[in-house]
């Protein structure tokens, strides 16, 4: 095979690889929004 040949099935196996990498998950801690509570004026 030619070198050019080559040189287009290593790339294409590299970015195979790269694509099929598991990328590692970004931990998100998210505080909790307080509880409050629903004001009365009135209601009945």
């Amino acid at each position: 095979m030619s070198k050019t040949v080559k040189l287009v099935m290593a790339l294409g196996v590299v970015a195979f690889a790269a694509a099929c990498a598991q990328e590692e998950e970004e931990v998100v801690f998210v505080e909790p929004a307080p509880i409050v509570a629903e004001p009365t004026f009135n209601k009945y």
